[in-house]
């Protein structure tokens, strides 16, 4: 079960939920979900996709607006509302880019739809909020693993001179720059974008044409849907098109990993070996100083059982980002692993003074059973 994460304002309650999903596709950036197969002429406009349907509207009245009080308990008592079994009930659905509205009639939501539900039905509770996005996250979950995801998104709020983070996904590390505040056009733009990767996963392009059409009408510097028509282009064997879309999508972010990788691989079948070296050379500086990337390369090694490796990543991704506490928890893993007990606990001290106080006690437990563990050892040795 995945518990909603709010800083710094106030807890969501708990609820069902389901692991976040990485990319949906290979070289498609970003793709938080699939939706069931639509209409071909079902693309609804910006008002559509964010209006709130009259019962949800008069629920949002009688359970968040009529109580009164202030914005706080307000935001309370929508938080409540969205997963109370007597509310919405929302569940969690990978694969739910949804409207308000279809979310409230299927009341499931990926992160995005539920970003898109919890903003929309702040703002008329009295409550100023906004769409934040945050480049690229690391994910993990005790049954799949970690997984390193392109791209999320979730809810910002603001007020009595106090902001918050509303996330769907409590276990999500942000990037170094952390959640930022967009507009609602660019928050319109990764609904229809979603919606076209997974109809191109679909083997609809003509239709996921039209949805990635729709991003760029929102925001035309959206690098994901100009990677996505990139992709496209290519499977339809249109590569001096698809050149162009990775060209435009690196003007606007000449360091994007995904656009990066594709625009490398497209050069190669093009003979422009030299070009795609060079592209590669960029992809290469851009993952070095990536302290995510060197973080699945940890883990990656860890699983393998190569402990030099792992701490060779680690430390990586520790220099980089030295504040994540997951990464000096890995590194106090990767250490004991290779039977270096101090770094070990040095880490681990590091990792609790770093994780506050939802993850003080689970390292405190880490380190007393290392400290245990360390006794053991040094009694076995005395003659």
């Amino acid at each position: 079960m995945i518990r909603p994460l709010v800083m710094l304002v106030v807890l969501l309650p708990a609820f069902a939920a389901a692991p976040m999903a990485a990319a949906a596709l290979p070289g498609i950036s970003p793709a938080w979900s699939a939706l069931p197969p639509a209409e071909p002429d079902a693309l609804p406009s910006p008002a559509e996709v964010l209006a709130v349907p009259p019962a949800l509207s008069a629920l949002l009245q009688q359970r968040v607006i009529a109580p009164g009080h202030d914005r706080e308990q307000r935001l309370h008592r929508l938080a409540e509302m969205i997963f109370d079994r007597d509310g919405m009930a929302l569940q969690y659905d990978a694969d739910a880019t949804y409207t308000v509205a279809e979310t409230w009639h299927y009341r499931r939501a990926n992160c995005l739809s539920f970003t898109l539900l919890f903003v929309s039905l702040a703002r008329a509770a009295g409550i100023e909020a906004h769409v934040q996005e945050v480049a690229q996250v690391v994910s993990w979950y005790q049954e799949a693993g970690v997984l390193y995801s392109v791209g999320h998104v979730n809810a910002g709020v603001a007020f009595d001179r106090r902001r918050g983070t509303i996330d769907l996904d409590r276990n999500v590390l942000y990037d170094r720059e952390g959640p930022r505040p967009i507009s609602d056009a660019r928050a319109l733009a990764h609904f229809y974008n979603n919606r076209g990767a997974a109809r191109m996963a679909g083997g609809d392009p003509a239709d996921a044409r039209r949805w990635f059409a729709a991003a760029l009408a929102q925001a035309r510097d959206f690098t994901a849907a100009l990677n996505n028509l990139g992709v496209l282009e290519t499977r339809e064997g249109n590569l001096s098109r698809a050149r162009a879309q990775y060209e435009q999508a690196l003007g606007h972010a000449p360091r994007d990993a995904a656009t990066l990788s594709n625009a490398s691989s497209l050069l190669l079948k093009l003979g422009q070996s030299r070009e795609a070296a060079r592209l590669q050379a960029r992809l290469a500086s851009v993952r070095q100083g990536d302290p995510l990337f060197h973080f699945m390369l940890g883990t990656q090694a860890e699983r393998a059982g190569d402990a030099k490796r792992a701490i060779r990543h680690y430390r990586n991704a520790v220099r980089l980002y030295d504040s994540a506490h997951p990464f000096h928890f890995a590194l106090a893993r990767a250490y004991l692993m290779a039977g270096q007990l101090e770094r070990a606990s040095a880490e681990l001290t590091r990792a609790q003074a770093l994780g506050g106080a939802t993850q003080q006690s689970r390292y405190q437990q880490k380190l007393d059973s290392l400290q245990r563990w360390r006794s053991q050892q040094a009694s076995n040795r005395v003659p």
